[in-house]
Formats: C-alpha cells, sequence, structure tokens
C-alpha cells in the first residue's frame, strides 16, 4: 500500500494511493496514518479495504508529510563510505546518531525555507524508515519485522549551524521545513529489498547526487536493531538512514542553495519530491 496524508499543514486528512493513480479517502476508516494504524494489525485492517470503493479525492490538494504524530525523527551520518569521504571524515565505526526536531517535518512538495543568516543551506537525499510496532533490545533478524513502511526523505542541513556553532548537529537540521517526507509511506511488503533502492537528486535540474542504498554501511535492519538498544522506538517514529555522495559540501568549490531555486529527488518506488527555495518566515 502507499499511504499518505492530504490537505492544509495542521489538518491533514489520511488517504491512499490507488493502483489506478488516484487519491482515495481514508478519513471514514482511520483517524490519521499514525500510531497503531502503522502496526500489523492497523495495516492489515487496511489491506482488508477495498479501495476502489473508497471515496476518490477531487483536484490537487497540497499533499503532506506521509506519517503524522511522529514522536521521534532520528537520522544516521556519514552512512555511505563515499559521502563520508566526501566531507572528509573516515567512515564510522558504528552508526552515528542524532536527532532533527519534528518541528522540522514538511510536506514533499511545500517550500523549504533557507534561514535567517544562512550561507550554508545543504540537500541530502535519503531512505526514510518507518516504525509499526515497538522495538526494543530487539536482534537484527527481527528488526525489520517493527518496520511499517519506507518513504522518501530530504535531509536539508545547514551546514555551518551544524558544524561551525558548537553543540550537537541538531542544530543545524531542524530549522523548519527541513524534513520534507513523502509523498507516501510505502508498507514494508511492497519493497522487496531495502538495501537495492537507487536514490537521486537534482538540483535546477542538474543531477547532483546519484547512489543506492546496497552502499550503506550500516543497513536498515542493523541500523533498527542498534538504534533500539539505545532507546524504545514507537510506532510512527522515523530514521533517516543517511545520504550517498553529492551533497552540495563536497563539492569543489561547495554549492549551497539560495532562495528560488528547486530541489528534486526520488527513491525507486518511494515516489518524488519537489521543492522550491524561500527566504524563511517568522
Amino acid at each position: 500500500m502507499k499511504l499518505l496524508r492530504y490537505g492544509a499543514p495542521g489538518a491533514e486528512k489520511p488517504g491512499l494511493r490507488h493502483d489506478d493513480g488516484t487519491l482515495r479517502d481514508l478519513s471514514g476508516i482511520v483517524p490519521d496514518i499514525a500510531g497503531a494504524v502503522l502496526g500489523e494489525a492497523g495495516l492489515a485492517a487496511l489491506r482488508a479495504v477495498d479501495p476502489s470503493g473508497l471515496p476518490v479525492v477531487s483536484g490537487e490538494p497540497r499533499i503532506g508529510a506521509c506519517v503524522g504524530a511522529v514522536g521521534k525523527f532520528i537520522c544516521v551520518g556519514l552512512n555511505y563510505a563515499d559521502h563520508a569521504r566526501e566531507t572528509g571524515k573516515a567512515p564510522p565505526e558504528e552508526p552515528i546518531l542524532f536527532m532533527k526536531a519534528t518541528s522540522a517535518i514538511s510536506g514533499p512538495f511545500d517550500d523549504v525555507e533557507i534561514p535567517a543568516g544562512s550561507a550554508k543551506t545543504d540537500w541530502e537525499v535519503e531512505l526514510g524508515v518507518v516504525i509499526g510496532t515497538r522495538a526494543k533490545y530487539v536482534a537484527e533478524a527481527d528488526a525489520l519485522a517493527h518496520v511499517a513502511g519506507y518513504c522518501l526523505i530530504n535531509d536539508v542541513s545547514e551546514r555551518a549551524f551544524q558544524s561551525e556553532r558548537g553543540g550537537q548537529w541538531t542544530k543545524g537540521k531542524s530549522h523548519d521545513t527541513f524534513g520534507p517526507i513523502g509523498p507516501w509511506l510505502v508498507t514494508r511488503d511492497e519493497i522487496a529489498d531495502p538495501q537495492d533502492l537507487a536514490l537521486w537528486l537534482d538540483v535546477d535540474g542538474i543531477r547532483r547526487q546519484t547512489g543506492s542504498t546496497r552502499t550503506m554501511i550500516f543497513g536498515v535492519a542493523t541500523l533498527v536493531s542498534y538504534i533500539s538498544r539505545f532507546m524504545t522506538l514507537q510506532p510512527g517514529d522515523i530514521i533517516a538512514t543517511g545520504t550517498p555522495p553529492g551533497v552540495g559540501l563536497g563539492h569543489k568549490p561547495p554549492l549551497f542553495l539560495r532562495p528560488g531555486q528547486t530541489m528534486r529527488l526520488g527513491i525507486d518506488g518511494l515516489g518524488i519530491q519537489n521543492q522550491r527555495t524561500i527566504e524563511a518566515r517568522p
């Protein structure tokens, strides 16, 4: 299934992308794509619904983040060896974890703000993992059973805030709109192998990132198991699994975003995002 949320920010309704390409309303079936809906029983109940009998959503509504009520937005740094090298860092021996504020979450086609005082806003196409059932101290062999599905994420970053202002990476990752998610959550059963997905990102029509999840240092199962040793993962938590090479910071000389540009990105089977960059609003 391809599950999504549509409508005005803060008032999104649950929906489903039918195989015929139409958007179907799920608000009569579930309150949101969140919480228990993402568990095995919740997803099984949705699979039992005939999508052709659901109301068709007319027009072209805004598409919001594909998951609601996200409790934790966990990110993995330097998880592609070639990306680590382009930033001048050695590939990590253990996953590098940091948090992105949930207030950064936005829709896949919403504008991305360039923060006030920013000179180094950057792009990062990433595979997102959405947790479906509680995970604490899970074995790697059992880890994927706790995953509801996968989505596309742009882990937008302000590099000066991240690395030149002291403290943790979080301040460079958490500005409003720095977490476009979606357009849809693709349930785990539709992705044969999360370690065999192509990723790409264009800026103003120029290909800047090309990669594959095959080259992750730590795969999805490893990450879910590893993170569950340090914090309990809850339904709706999101893990951004790292980015392949080609970020602005890695170019010689570096390339960074400015207002008026366009980012377009995608992952096999998970859809496409498109964002315009604008100056930050109060």
